[in-house]
């Protein structure tokens, strides 16, 4: 199957490129940047050898979605979505922290808390929780955002006392983070989810704060289905997900969780296709509609003309 697992592109006005994880992005005449969503899959801070076809377009998908039911909270970067796996938008200075917000014990918070800890990133947890339970209110537990290696856990008191970020913005992203979890709760509910976590990105140009990057997708999200929540709780089972914990899942069960000198485990057409599968079954579950999978030309091309076109219209 045609999947983008790297591109190598060159545009007018290009000055520069940067492979990330998942991403290509191309800077353009040092104003916008075009970015590709790969269908390269991370976990564990690694990217697996085999891309995922269709990944990409449904990040990029959901992404401009939710950019867009939610700009009357908070401007964002996006500019024109051109491709199913394009994001083109305005080049901002991005705050070197992730705003991450909880609203039930899970993931790496309920694992911290199964440790023992009852604080997370300086925010205090109560006593008797289990995993997946709902939290008092939603909290924000900030990561130091890494350009290499793994991001960590900060507190609110540690962002400021090293000036990562001013006081008046960081009250700002905070306000704003709250805002947009509401709106993505909101949202989620109506399609029979509950957004359990979430992580934002923020950046600035002059004086405005934007929200970049991709927001309420499955690689940057945790969703429950609300329907039998309560019971499977009430029964300690786990919860039915829709996030790519099943892709982790799927490495813990076959001895990776990319420590030194683990191997990722062999990842057959079977694995690669389930995986696909799955990702559009979460795209149709957070969206409430159907995925439309591009014709049969060459996904590359198709990309790169899209680009070119978008670009010239700026």
């Amino acid at each position: 199957m045609d999947a983008i697992k790297e591109t190598h592109f060159n545009f007018p006005s290009q000055s520069a490129y940067y492979k990330g994880k998942v991403r290509d992005v191309y800077t353009i005449a040092d104003k916008y940047l075009a970015m590709v969503v790969t269908d390269r899959i991370s976990a564990f801070d690694v990217v697996l050898p085999e891309p995922i076809p269709f990944k990409g377009q449904v990040l990029n998908q959901i992404a401009a979605k939710f950019l867009t039911a939610t700009a009357d909270i908070v401007p964002n970067w996006v500019l024109s979505v051109p491709d199913p796996s394009v994001t083109i938008g305005r080049i901002c200075e991005p705050f070197k922290v992730e705003m991450v917000i909880r609203g039930y014990l899970a993931g790496h918070a309920a694992r911290e808390y199964a440790l023992g800890k009852r604080e997370v990133c300086g925010v205090s947890l109560p006593e008797g929780l289990k995993e997946n339970d709902i939290l008092p209110e939603p909290i924000i537990t900030p990561t130091t955002k890494a350009s290499v290696g793994h991001d960590e856990d900060i507190s609110r008191g540690d962002i400021l006392a090293k000036g990562i970020v001013s006081e008046a913005d960081y009250v700002q992203l905070e306000n704003y983070t709250r805002q947009l979890f509401t709106r993505g709760t909101e949202i989620a509910a109506g399609q029979g989810l509950i957004l359990v976590d979430t992580k934002y990105e923020f950046g600035k140009v002059g004086d405005t704060i934007y929200l970049i990057d991709e927001i309420h997708t499955p690689d940057s999200s945790r969703y429950f289905y609300s329907d039998g929540y309560a019971e499977r709780q009430e029964n300690d089972e786990p919860q039915k997900q829709l996030s790519k914990e099943f892709v982790r899942k799927w490495l813990i069960d076959n001895g990776f969780q990319g420590k030194d000198g683990q191997t990722v485990p062999e990842m057959t057409r079977e694995i690669v296709l389930s995986i696909s599968e799955r990702y559009i079954e979460l795209y149709q579950q957070i969206t409430g509609e159907a995925f439309v999978k591009p014709g049969d030309e060459d996904v590359l091309q198709r990309v790169e003309r899209n680009i070119i076109t978008a670009l010239a219209e700026l």
